[in-house]
Order: structure tokens, then C-alpha cells, then sequence
């Protein structure tokens, strides 16, 4: 590249975010790599692939690549240092978006059934989880949660103590009204006051549901520290939901067509 193809390269206006597939990507978004056929070796080796957007890139002519890393890239965590021979660039055609989902456990465990998202996304996080879902325990960390609903995921999956008047046990799966009271009862961190807080702070985006469980005990005025043995039981029930209802999102149902199609027993 000569000094005029350099100097057109840094007059170029950085590119924040591209459309591929009708979906608008950024820096941080998770896309499959789809190299176009009669690439070299390497783009077979790379056919498939998950990968990261680490910049938007503008050449001479004006045409956009991707430079991705692997998200199975060992070297993937050494900032600058592991930038020569770890980043590749693909056109934008080659790339294909998927959704980001979160899987987020909400609870304290001393206060009895409270705890029963940390059960549930603690026993997910031991699973094969798929490399764009992510799977947290969030406990009553409110900001924390409130900031990673703001992170701009597809789909944000609320796990909790749900108290709706029936059995201790029953599982329930609703999407909360965002743009008001989602009429699920308050208890130290709710997910009614983290999605008011979330609002606060400025635009969701996507679809949020909550998975949540009747409690049988919340431990009374001193709490105690272990899940009921009625919501214990419900917990493996809760985390295969939560599998069954990620599949679907994954492969492109609706949310309302993957709600519809949820396993019997919630509602």
C-alpha cells in the first residue's frame, strides 16, 4: 500500500456499525463466520466459527471488513499483544449475525427460595452452554444487572423467586411489562425494580422474559441459607425450560411461537 492509499484510508470516516443480513452489528457482537466458496485453506479451517467484531474497517476503495477473533482463540485475552495473527478480516457478506441472549440468576441465597435463580443459573453455567449465550450469577447485585440489561442483548432470560399465589414448586414463564409495574411481587432485588432502574438508565433493547418459581419459604425474619425441598425439586425443571426455550430463540423462533411451545406444567 503506497503513502495515497494510506492517507485515503485515514480520511475515512470510522464506521461504528454495519448491517448484515438486515441486522445492524457493532464492535463486541457475535457473529458465524461464513467465508464465500473457493476461499483459500484458511477460510475452510474458519468456515463455521464463532467470532467477536473487534473493529469495522474501511479500505481504499470504501469497502467494509470485519476484523473478528475467535472466540476459541487461546490468545484471544492478551489485548495488543496477540493482535498479529489473531485477528482475520472478512467481507461483510461473509459473516452471519445471531442473536445475543442472557441468562441471568437473580437472588439472595439467605433468605431460603430467594435463591432459587442462583441455583438455576449455577447449575446451566456447569452445562455446554452455546458461545453467544451468556449465563450469569447476578444475585443482588441490581446495578450490575441493571448495566448488562442495557449491554443491548436480543433476548435477556430473568431468572427468579416468582410469589403469584399458587402451589410452592409451579414454574412460570412471563415477560414482564417493561414500561411499567410488571406485577410480580417486590422482595430485596425483584426484577420489577431492576427493569424500572434499567429504564432509567436509558434504552432496552430486546425481548426480556422471566422464568421464575413459587417460592414455599423465604426464610422469615432471620432467613436461612438452602432452597425448600419443593423448589429444589423444581430447579432441574427450570434449567431444561430455560435449555428448551434458548434452542428455540437460537434456531429463529419468535419469542411468542417459543413461548407458546414451552413445556407443560408453566404458565
Amino acid at each position: 500500500m503506497n503513502e495515497w492509499e494510506w492517507q485515503l484510508l485515514e480520511e475515512k470516516t470510522p464506521t461504528a456499525s454495519v448491517c448484515v443480513s438486515g441486522v445492524e452489528v457493532k464492535r463486541g457482537d457475535r457473529v458465524r463466520l461464513r467465508p464465500r466458496a473457493g476461499g483459500d485453506i484458511l477460510d475452510l479451517a474458519l468456515a463455521g466459527k464463532m467470532a467477536v467484531i473487534e473493529s469495522i474497517e474501511q479500505d481504499y476503495e470504501g469497502k467494509l471488513h470485519l476484523a473478528v477473533v475467535l472466540d476459541d482463540d487461546p490468545g484471544k485475552d492478551l489485548g495488543m499483544l496477540r493482535q498479529p495473527g489473531h485477528r482475520f478480516f472478512f467481507a461483510v457478506e461473509e459473516v452471519e449475525s445471531l442473536p445475543s441472549i442472557l441468562i441471568a440468576g437473580i437472588g439472595n441465597i439467605f433468605l431460603g427460595d430467594d435463591g432459587f435463580g442462583v441455583e438455576v443459573v449455577r447449575r446451566l453455567a456447569s452445562r455446554h452452554v452455546p458461545e453467544n449465550v451468556r449465563v450469569v450469577d447476578f444475585g443482588i447485585r441490581g446495578y450490575d444487572l441493571a448495566y448488562a440489561l442495557l449491554d443491548g442483548h436480543d433476548f435477556t432470560i430473568l431468572v427468579d423467586a416468582a410469589g403469584r399465589g399458587n402451589p410452592p414448586g409451579t414454574l412460570y414463564v412471563i415477560e414482564p411489562d417493561v414500561t411499567g409495574h410488571s406485577g410480580i411481587d417486590a422482595h430485596v432485588m425483584n426484577p420489577a425494580a431492576v427493569l424500572q432502574l434499567a429504564r432509567g438508565m436509558g434504552p432496552l433493547r430486546g425481548r426480556i422474559v422471566l422464568v421464575g418459581c413459587e417460592p414455599e419459604t423465604l426464610g422469615g425474619d432471620e432467613g436461612y441459607m438452602g432452597l425448600s425441598d419443593t423448589v429444589s425439586a423444581a430447579v432441574e425443571g427450570a434449567a431444561r425450560l430455560i435449555e428448551d426455550l434458548v434452542e428455540k430463540l437460537l434456531r429463529g423462533d419468535k419469542l411468542e411461537e417459543a413461548l407458546e411451545s414451552s413445556p407443560k406444567g408453566t404458565t
